[in-house]
């Protein structure tokens, strides 16, 4: 669907929707926003820890509960991908996504309101939850309104959102946690950074709603606003219930997350066994799932990086704050150019014999090679150079950004209209399975070797473990629109 005219139900004056680029960059922004949020926690966690600030200063294992405390977020936010994308179906996925920025923008300024650690950890949750309805809903509304040829392309510019709000995120940082001790002292300048985003996003949420308006018509929030709260309180219960247990009984925090993520496989085991999930989406299909599996490296290498970069830098070049956070920004930097390009070259290989899959192939393991330099310089250098750091955060990040259009589309070609949120959704569920376990489990081995590279090595591991995989996806696509492209796979 492009640019055009619709009528009214109650009216013949024809109403002008905005073109199918002005949604690419409304979806940008929506990315820069949810993803400034959510990646604002690693470096005021990191300036916690620094400084022996509040609930992480008497942690006996700092950087494994500041990773544990992230990925809480993203255990909330994993389990409403599916359940959001179903409601984005059923109920239009512009409805949904108006309703998820108000919902982030407000948890976000609470969770800068609140004091003690399980008040912080369940607002990151209640946060996750909310934001949870963004991903399958902006992923199948490109789809629908942007022409095939195109496809890849519109996921990868509204997708490069992701990569200014993490530099967002990275750069004002510092700033904003200097500002917030001028302001509100240096035991709860922390909250500074929480205050300024969620008001911004709050801000931004206005301009989302206008313009979903234009497009889809009068948004009626009332029925799925009520669903997804009805799901959300559940999942927050069970997700606060097992933290609480683990922290009860005095589990490591990688036991905690590996629960997390043994519910979230319980969940879509449920739902399939109740018939809640699409024959094409769901982890009957073969090609499909291949490809859910594999996305848990990319979010993975983006929650390494997105999370601990400041200190895997600060740490490795014994670097001020402010100076980690500038050459961090070169991996989500990197994004402005990896995203784009990406789904550029992917619309372009689905109509030659190489196809996306074979170009998503090679881009996967050039990242993965990238990632497995960047652990071995850290480990066999004495004084790493910034400047190399960042040229490598930068190349790694170009690549790794580059996959995630690549394969959005691809998933995109294996499935009918009528399916696309529930596939986006169950996509990012299993894909966030990288999210959630990533920020603790990097965490883990920080504290447990003293050092960052063992951690850079496992991501090594798991992006080329995601290459191997895609050699499995074997049909061609699309079965939705009888466009003429390919996937390659043959």
């Amino acid at each position: 669907m492009t640019q055009g005219h619709t009528t009214s139900p109650t009216s013949p004056t024809p109403r002008r929707t905005p073109s199918y680029r002005t949604l690419w960059f409304v979806l940008f922004g929506g990315w820069l926003f949810a993803y400034a949020d959510r990646a604002i926690t690693g470096p005021v966690v990191t300036w916690m820890i620094d400084n022996d600030i509040d609930f992480m200063g008497a942690a006996q294992n700092p950087h494994a509960l500041g990773g544990l405390i992230g990925s809480l977020f993203f255990a909330g936010y994993m389990l409403t991908q599916l359940p959001s994308g179903r409601l984005g179906d059923r109920y239009g996925h512009a409805t949904l996504l108006s309703v998820c920025f108000v919902w982030a923008g407000l948890a976000t300024i609470v969770s800068g309101l609140i004091t003690g650690l399980i008040t912080f950890v369940a607002l990151r949750v209640i946060t996750g939850l909310g934001e949870g309805a963004f991903y399958s809903n902006d992923r199948a509304l490109i789809v629908a309104h942007t022409p095939a040829r195109l496809r890849s392309l519109g996921l990868g510019v509204a997708i490069t959102g992701l990569a200014f709000g993490l530099t967002v995120a990275n750069i004002f940082a510092a700033p904003l946690l200097n500002f917030g001790v001028s302001m509100l002292g240096k035991d709860d300048a922390w909250r500074m950074p929480f205050l300024v985003f969620g008001g911004l996003t709050l801000a931004f949420s206005v301009v989302m709603w206008w313009f979903m308006r234009r497009l889809a018509g009068p948004i009626r929030p009332g029925p799925p606003l009520r669903n997804l709260m009805a799901v959300s309180a559940v999942f927050c219960v069970l997700i606060m219930a097992l933290f609480w247990l683990c922290d009860s009984v005095g589990l490591p925090e990688w036991a905690s997350a590996t629960m997390q993520v043994v519910l979230a496989a319980c969940i879509v085991l449920v739902m399939r066994r109740r018939g809640s999930l699409g024959a094409a989406v769901s982890l009957k299909d073969r090609d499909t799932t291949l490809i859910y599996v594999a996305a848990i490296a990319i979010l993975w290498s983006i929650w390494l990086f997105g999370y601990w970069s400041v200190a895997i830098v600060s740490s490795a070049a014994h670097s001020s704050l402010t100076t980690a956070g500038l050459i961090a920004a070169f991996n989500a930097g990197a994004g402005i150019i990896g995203f784009p390009v990406g789904g550029w070259l992917s619309d372009k290989a689905s109509r030659y014999r190489m196809g996306r899959r074979n170009y998503l192939i090679v881009a996967t393991v050039v990242q993965g090679v990238l990632v497995l330099l960047f652990g071995i310089y850290l480990q066999f250098t004495e004084m790493p150079s910034l400047w190399v750091m960042g040229v490598l955060m930068f190349c790694t990040g170009l690549f790794l950004n580059a996959v995630q259009p690549m394969s959005q589309a691809l998933t995109a070609d294996l499935v009918g209209p009528e399916e696309r949120g529930s596939a986006f959704g169950m996509w990012n569920l299993i894909a966030e399975v990288g999210a959630l376990a990533s920020p603790v489990f990097s965490g883990v081995v920080r504290d447990a070797t003293g050092s960052w590279s063992a951690a850079i090595y496992l991501d090594a591991a798991l992006v080329i473990g995601s290459a191997l995989l895609y050699f499995g996806v074997r049909r061609s696509g699309p079965v939705a629109d009888g466009a003429t492209t390919a996937t390659g796979a043959a």
